[in-house]
C-alpha cells in the first residue's frame, strides 16, 4: 500500500508514515502518553524491527499520522493493512466469509491494533493539548480515507478504551460488545486479604491449588536487568510450545522478546518457575500505569494447577505489592471466574463503507450484544466473592 497524503477536511490532512519507526519516539510517546506499555513506541517499534510484523506476515505497518500547526504528530493510529485475520482476538472470519460469497474481496482490511494483543486501551492517539484534542475528528476522517481511497472493504479498531468509544459512534462506527475476565483490587493488602473476600469453599480450593502448583519449584520474579538473555531463551521455548499448539506457528520472533527487554525491560515483568534452579515454566506481564498486563504463558513440564499459579495468583501478588487497580489476563477463559477474575466488557468499532454489507454487520452485532451482555450477567453470578460483599 502506498503512502500517501489524505485530505479528511479542508484544514487538516493526514498521512500514511511508513511504520512506527519512521516516527521519532518520543514525538509518538507524546501522542500515546505513558498509562499503556503496548501503544508506546518501544512495543511497537520493536514489534516492527523484529520482523514480527510487516508485510511478509501479513500485517504491514501503515501508522496514520495528524501533524499540528507547529509540524509535530498531534494524534497517531497504530493502524495495519491486513491480508487475514489472524492475531486479533475479535473474530471476524464470518463477516469475511459472508463478503466473499457476495462476490467481495474481504481482504486486504485495515486493523487499528497492537498485533497479538487484546488489551484494550487507547487506538485514538492524542497528545495532550489542544491540537491533540482537536485532531481526533480528523483522525478518524484519515483513517476512512485511507479504506476508500485504496479500495478496502472495511477498518477495524479492537479494544478500543471505553472512553474513546463515543468518539467511534458519533463518526457512525459501528460498535461490537465482546468480554474479558479482569481482576480487580479493592485495596488488598495481601493475597491472604484478598482471599478472606471469597467465599470459604473457594478460600480453600485456591490455597490448594497454590500449594500444590508450587511444590518442589521455586517461582522468582524478574524485571529490568535481572532479566538475562537466558531467562529469555528458555521463555521462548515456552512460548513456542504454547504458539505451536494454539496457533499453528507463534507470532512473534525470538528477538522481540530481547529487544522488548532492552527497550522497556522497567516494564517487563517475567515470572518464573525453577526447578533445581533450572526454569520450567514461565508467564510474561507488562507494567501498566494503573494494571499488569498478562500476556504469555509456556512450560517444558508439565505440573497440575501451574498456569494458574504463574498466570493468575502471582500476578495478584504482584499487582497487590506494586498497588495496581486490576490484573488483565488476556483472551477468554472462564476458568479464571474461579481464581477472582469477574467478566468485563471489551469494545471494538468498525468502519464498513458498502450500505447493504453495514446493515448486515449492524443486525449482526445488535443481535450478537443481547446474547454477550447475557452470559455476562450469568457469568457474574458465579464468581467466588461472597454473597453480599
Amino acid at each position: 500500500m502506498s503512502r500517501s497524503s489524505i485530505p479528511p477536511s479542508a484544514t487538516v490532512t493526514a498521512r500514511l508514515a511508513d511504520g512506527v519507526g519512521s516516527i521519532a519516539a518520543a514525538e509518538w510517546d507524546a501522542c500515546a502518553g505513558a498509562g499503556n506499555p503496548f501503544v508506546s513506541h518501544a512495543f511497537l517499534h520493536a514489534l516492527e524491527r523484529s520482523a514480527s510484523v510487516g508485510a511478509r506476515t501479513g500485517w504491514q505497518a501503515i501508522p496514520i499520522v495528524v501533524d499540528g500547526a507547529d509540524g509535530r504528530p498531534a494524534a497517531v493510529v497504530p493502524a495495519y493493512a491486513k491480508s487475514h485475520s489472524q492475531g486479533e482476538y475479535v473474530f471476524d472470519h464470518g463477516w469475511a466469509d459472508a463478503w466473499s460469497r457476495a462476490g467481495g474481496d474481504y481482504y486486504p482490511k485495515l486493523q487499528i491494533a497492537v498485533p497479538f494483543t487484546p488489551v484494550p486501551g487507547p487506538r485514538l492517539l492524542l497528545r495532550d493539548d489542544d491540537a491533540g484534542r482537536a485532531a481526533a475528528p480528523a483522525l478518524l476522517a484519515g483513517i476512512e480515507a485511507v479504506v476508500d481511497q485504496h479500495g478496502l472493504s472495511s477498518a477495524h479498531a479492537t479494544f478500543v478504551a471505553p472512553n474513546q468509544l463515543p468518539t467511534f459512534e458519533a463518526a457512525g462506527w459501528l460498535v461490537r460488545e465482546g468480554t474479558q475476565f479482569h481482576w480487580r483490587n479493592e485495596g488488598y493488602a495481601s493475597f491472604d486479604d484478598f482471599l478472606a473476600a471469597l467465599a470459604s469453599r473457594k478460600r480453600k480450593a485456591i490455597r490448594k491449588e497454590r500449594a500444590a502448583a508450587v511444590e518442589g519449584l521455586e517461582v522468582v520474579h524478574l524485571t529490568g536487568a535481572a532479566i538475562t538473555e537466558g531467562h529469555w531463551d528458555a521463555f521462548w521455548r515456552f512460548y513456542q510450545d504454547t504458539g505451536s499448539r494454539k496457533w499453528g506457528r507463534p507470532y512473534l520472533t525470538r528477538p522481540f522478546f530481547s529487544m522488548l527487554g532492552e527497550a522497556m525491560g522497567d516494564k517487563v515483568l517475567l515470572i518464573l518457575a525453577l526447578r533445581g534452579g533450572r526454569p520450567i515454566a514461565g508467564a510474561l506481564n507488562l507494567i501498566g500505569a494503573d494494571a499488569l498486563y498478562g500476556r504469555y504463558w509456556g512450560c517444558a513440564q508439565e505440573v497440575p494447577f501451574l498456569h494458574f499459579e504463574l498466570c493468575y495468583y502471582q500476578a495478584i501478588d504482584a499487582a497487590i505489592a506494586r498497588g495496581l487497580a486490576t490484573v488483565e489476563a488476556g483472551a477468554q477463559g472462564e476458568h479464571k471466574l474461579a481464581r477472582g477474575y469477574a467478566p468485563v466488557p471489551t469494545w471494538s468499532a468498525h468502519y464498513i463503507p458498502d450500505a447493504g454489507f453495514r446493515r448486515a454487520v449492524a443486525d449482526f452485532v445488535v443481535r450478537e450484544r443481547a446474547s454477550v451482555e447475557s452470559d455476562q450477567a450469568y457469568l457474574g453470578e458465579m464468581t467466588p466473592f461472597k454473597r453480599g460483599g
